[in-house]
């Protein structure tokens, strides 16, 4: 299941559960659509793997499986 991770590891910007702009690389990296599109290009600065929409969980079932609340902010490596 995935973590849903609440912010951009490069800008920090607040990422909720529900935010069509985040973005997920295969091991969970998170980044919002500008910086994933403008700063890294598509690719994750950690593993260099694709950047893609991060799926949306359904209210119902965020009750039961609730998103992170883990922060992860590495500005350094998404210059």
């Amino acid at each position: 299941m995935l973590q849903l991770r609440p912010g951009c590891e490069c800008c920090d910007r607040d990422l909720p559960a529900d935010s069509p702009d985040a973005m997920i690389c295969s091991f969970e990296c998170t980044f919002c659509r500008d910086c994933a599109e403008h700063k890294l290009h598509g690719r994750c600065p950690n593993c260099a793997g694709e950047l893609v929409r991060r799926p949306i969980r359904p209210v119902a079932t965020l009750a039961r499986h609730p998103a992170s609340h883990a922060r992860i902010h590495k500005p350094a490596g998404c210059a």
